[in-house]
């Protein structure tokens, strides 16, 4: 995205003793060119084994499919689940050589061929390396490197070369991006893997021109044993390319190395360099709780996006309950119930809901007519019908933190201006006729929407009834107000009526289901136009 200072107007200067009471402050001016809302929404990805650890491939699709979860990243190739997970779903797969071991050559014809006929379902977006050979090695050619302690890469790095040109001369895999070995950082010698390919002179252990890859990959979380707790600006500091990154991001893996301070790319090199993350995240811990973890997963995405990240992976979708310490990462518990970052994502993707990339986004000049917080970020959006949403986004999260208000204003007066908030809905805050907002900014998101027209608020408030995906929680059901239901009620499978309930507009419902016996229920709703579905729910 593409953003210009048009001019600095100084509204005040206080000197000495502030005149009339009043402080200084400058208001900024900007023209700020979209991108488009359907690219953001590509980004959005996460962690999931699909089949394995005890995980179900229709709860996956059906997990997927309400938080807004684009494309899943995997460690294994699984062609027919892949397929599944594509046509069932829409969910599209990145695959890496997973975390191989040092018992058995690793066997890279099997894991290419295997790729080929995933290919063939078109869900592949990329291929990975290895996964974190820092802490797993490899054997390759009857050589071992990399893992706990190792003393060379030499293997990894040969693995990785061999991975670039088995794919890119493959007539069915070549367009498909090759993303990095993971943790290249932590090279104990110079393999030269900080490098996507080996620059002359680098004078590293492979040859000059070496391949590896096409885009950086990093395991950037957003907190780092070096950087615990909770910080102003978590998730945005994390996702810079620079070396004012706080945790192993991409100035750490691929600018100075932080293992042995091998050069890679210079600072300035980095920020355009073709870049993704495949795990982020952050476990209920302390004082993070499900509500702030919640937050920092909508902030991750933007900050990643927004700073130069073209796919980002949260780890990851739902708890392994076949791993220690993995029992608080995911947006669903082991059991499949969803946590409020579910829900968060589900309202934030819903707003933004977009199918299409528009070609030709627009730009739009707004000011900021107040104090700007250091916390306070925007990104500018369009959808494929022209409508412009800027999203703005506050990442006040050290202990204590207060809400600032802040007015934005825009260089013209809209029809309808729609503001969401995703932590509580998809049901807008209306205002017509103005041509500025005010918000309190302190630790979510703001979605604000521009409409021209005297239109009703957009098609996304709506959803299609037969697209509804209902959640059960422990002891609930939460439809939300987003549907712009008349009425609902819960029935049995033979016909019985135990629930039954008028909708109030702009209310999400809860329904009290924790006396229901485990089972199958119809779910009936009934829209305002009176049209009526039916969906099937299981109570666990």
């Amino acid at each position: 995205m593409m953003k210009k200072n048009k001019f600095l107007l100084v509204l005040l200067w206080a000197f000495g003793a502030a005149l009339n009471g009043f402080s200084a402050f400058a208001v900024t001016e900007e023209t700020v060119k979209a991108v488009p809302a359907n690219d953001f929404l590509n980004s959005i990805g996460a962690n999931s084994a699909i089949y394995r650890r005890g995980e179900n491939l229709d709860k996956t699709i059906e997990c997927c499919q309400y938080a807004g979860i684009r494309w899943i990243r995997m460690d294994e190739v699984n062609p027919e689940q892949i397929k599944l997970l594509y046509e069932k779903g829409g969910v599209k797969v990145s695959c890496s050589l997973g975390s191989a071991n040092q018992s058995k050559d690793y066997d890279l014809d099997g894991f290419v061929n295997r790729l080929r006929e995933a290919q063939k379902s078109g869900a592949l977006i990329a291929v990975e390396g290895l996964n974190e050979p820092n802490n797993w090695g490899v054997r390759y050619q009857g050589e071992n490197g990399g893992g706990a302690n190792a003393k060379t890469w030499l293997p990894v790095a040969k693995l990785h070369r061999d991975l670039y040109q088995a794919v890119k001369s493959d007539p069915d895999l070549k367009k498909l991006p090759v993303w990095a070995t993971t943790e290249t950082g932590a090279q104990p010698d110079n393999c030269g893997m900080q490098f996507l390919t080996i620059p002359q002179g680098a004078g590293t252990l492979m040859p000059d021109g070496t391949q590896y890859a096409d885009v950086a990959t990093c395991h950037n979380y957003f907190t780092h044993p070096s950087w615990p707790g909770l910080h102003d600006n978590q998730t945005w500091i994390s996702s810079s390319p620079g070396k004012d990154c706080r945790v192993d991001g991409l100035y750490g893996n691929y600018g100075l190395t932080w293992g042995r301070k091998y050069q890679g790319y210079s600072e300035a090199e980095l920020e355009t360099l073709p870049r993704v993350t495949t795990e982020t995240g952050i476990t209920i811990s302390g004082d993070v709780t499900e509500e702030i973890q919640a937050l920092l997963f909508m902030s991750c995405y933007l900050s990643q996006y927004k700073r130069g990240w073209n796919h980002t992976a949260m780890y990851i979708l739902r708890d392994r309950t076949d791993e220690a310490g993995n029992q608080s990462f995911g947006f669903y518990k082991g059991d499949y119930t969803p946590r409020k970052g579910a829900h968060y994502m589900h309202n934030l993707t819903t707003i933004l809901a977009d199918e299409t990339s528009i070609e030709n986004p627009s730009e739009l000049t707004y000011s900021i007519l107040s104090e700007r917080p250091e916390t306070v970020h925007e990104l500018l959006l369009q959808k494929n019908d022209g409508t412009l949403m800027l999203v703005v986004w506050g990442e006040k999260y050290a202990p204590n933190s207060t809400a600032e208000n802040i007015e934005i204003k825009f260089e013209t007066s809209y029809k309808r201006i729609n503001v969401y908030d995703p932590t509580k809905g998809t049901t807008p805050q209306v205002y017509t006729n103005v041509n500025s907002v005010t918000l309190s900014m302190l630790n979510h998101p703001y979605v604000i929407e521009l409409k021209d027209e005297d239109s009703g608020a957009s098609e996304v408030c709506k959803p299609a009834l037969d697209q509804f995906v209902p959640t059960i929680l422990e002891d609930e059901l939460r439809i939300p107000a987003s549907y712009q239901l008349n009425h609902v009620a819960l029935v049995s499978m033979q016909g019985d009526v135990l629930y039954k309930q008028d909708v109030v507009d702009g209310l999400d419902l809860n329904i009290d289901v924790r006396n229901l016996d485990a089972g199958l229920y119809l779910l009936q709703l009934m829209d305002k136009t009176n049209r009526t579905e039916s969906v099937k729910i299981l109570k666990r």
